[in-house]
């Protein structure tokens, strides 16, 4: 079985939308951010290896958008093959 890594981000964001949403309502209830505190924490924990992940994944894209330019000034450099025969 291979492991579906958009799965995963699909459960973490909709557990940190969840978390949030609880926090804010228990604190808006309550009226106490420090007793839930640790909600907000939980939201957070599920949302930082998405920003990572996405952070890298802009920097994979970049690189190989460098590498594709790269290689077309390449190409753009070596001389076309002449048509005329020689003698």
């Amino acid at each position: 079985m291979k492991f579906d890594k958009d799965l995963l981000r699909t459960v973490l964001f909709a557990v940190g939308v969840v978390a949030m949403v609880i926090g804010i309502y228990q604190t808006l209830l309550f009226n106490d951010l420090m007793r839930n505190y640790w909600i907000f924490m939980v939201a957070m924990a599920c949302w930082m290896p998405l920003l990572y992940w996405r952070q890298q994944e802009r920097l994979e894209a970049k690189i190989a958008e460098q590498k594709a330019k790269l290689a077309q000034q390449a190409r753009a450099k070596t001389p076309a093959k002449s048509t005329k025969k020689r003698r």
